[in-house]
């Protein structure tokens, strides 16, 4: 089995190579990740630069590519054959923050799992979710959640249009309760506009504000986490709102 691992954070971020290091034990995988922090980039195709990609290495000394494109950029070279390798995974990850409710629209690591799908290759995107200050991070039950998580799909296959979203509590592995087939949650944003001046007295603006949080409703992705279980949302591509579909056929135009 060969399995393409990808992150939003860089390629030396220590998530990813945890990951890596994880998804080796399942099949050969192939590194090509972002040379900087893609963090919040959301779905990027780019198409007005040329694109590069480089060897690298990774912490314990493996091979690894890197380009200057985004998380989902990333994917679709690989997949389109910079690399002369078919995939038959993609793992995006490990994030150190949680990628649920609406964050899956602002997230690159949500995002590379999606650009695999439309490329035709199962995706799955791994988060953990760290509590906002925090030391060094222990990614080891997140990537032993996500290789049993890769096994499944790699037995079992998935839907045409679909990636799972995993999200993992920050515990032990001896403290996870388990894992729960989860939908979408309500994730609550504190965003506020910090207005500023750079030293010629013009304004720049950051947005800013407290860490997010959710609302921890059974049966969601946030419920999950907060109640210790590893969170898996089958996310589509297809994100036509059919409930809103008759409705709108009444208006006239």
């Amino acid at each position: 089995m060969k399995i393409l691992v990808t992150n939003d954070d860089g390629v030396q971020a220590p998530g990813l190579l945890a990951l890596a290091q994880a998804m080796r034990r399942l099949g050969e995988v192939t590194v090509l990740a972002p040379d900087r922090n893609w963090s919040a980039s959301g779905h990027v195709k780019t198409m007005e630069r040329p694109l590069r990609v480089r060897e690298t290495r990774l912490a314990d000394g493996s091979p690894a590519y890197t380009s200057d494109g985004a998380p989902s950029d990333c994917v679709a070279l690989a997949i389109l054959g910079v690399l002369d390798e078919k995939y038959d995974l993609v793992a995006s990850g490990i994030n150190p923050n949680a990628n649920i409710g609406h964050d899956v629209t602002y997230s690159g690591t949500v995002t590379a799992a999606m650009e695999a799908v439309i490329c035709g290759v199962p995706g799955i995107a791994v988060s953990l979710n760290s509590p906002p200050e925090h030391g060094e991070i222990d990614y080891t039950p997140a990537a032993n959640a996500a290789l049993r998580v890769a096994e499944q799909v790699a037995a079992r296959g998935l839907p045409a249009g679909v990636l799972l979203n995993v999200n993992v509590p920050y515990l032990s592995e001896q403290e996870l309760k388990g894992y729960l087939v989860t939908r979408q949650g309500l994730r609550v944003y504190r965003d506020a506009l910090v207005r500023r001046n750079d030293p010629r007295n013009r304004p720049y603006y950051w947005i800013g504000g407290d860490f997010p949080t959710g609302i921890p409703e059974d049966g969601t992705d946030v419920g999950a986490l907060a109640a210790g279980y590893v969170s898996l949302t089958p996310l589509q591509l297809d994100l036509t709102a059919r409930n809103a579909l008759e409705n709108l056929k009444t208006w006239e135009f």
